[in-house]
């Protein structure tokens, strides 16, 4: 036989299964969605409330690609790739938001009448 068998786990042993750690981050996603659906509607102030939803987005984000995309299992290389990819995604949503702002939608006339 080879010495490079596969060994059965001991008696007692049970190695939890992944089947299991993707429902309970799925019941931790659901109760954050419900802390931020809650969140919405109490009476804080405004900067809080979109402070406190950027930051519960973001860990539902990092759980989803971390565990459901399985960048935790990959290579460094291809999550530092899917970083890149969010760095410029976030780079164009910023630029594009600055672009069709709020002085990209003054009417024409106003801007007529200036150069006149």
């Amino acid at each position: 036989m080879s010495a490079h068998a596969a060994t059965a786990p001991a008696a007692g042993h049970h190695e939890p299964s992944k089947f299991h750690t993707y429902v309970q981050i799925a019941m931790l996603l659901g109760v954050i969605t419900g802390i931020e659906i809650v969140l919405v509607y109490l009476p804080l102030a405004k900067w809080f409330v979109v402070g406190g939803l950027v930051f519960f987005s973001a860990v539902k984000f990092l759980y989803v690609i971390f565990y459901f995309m399985h960048l935790k299992w990959d290579k460094v290389f291809c999550t530092i790739l899917f970083f890149i990819g969010l760095v410029l995604a976030g780079g164009t949503m910023w630029a594009l938001l600055h672009l069709f702002g709020a002085e990209a939608s003054k009417p024409l006339s106003s801007i007529v009448g200036l150069l006149l």
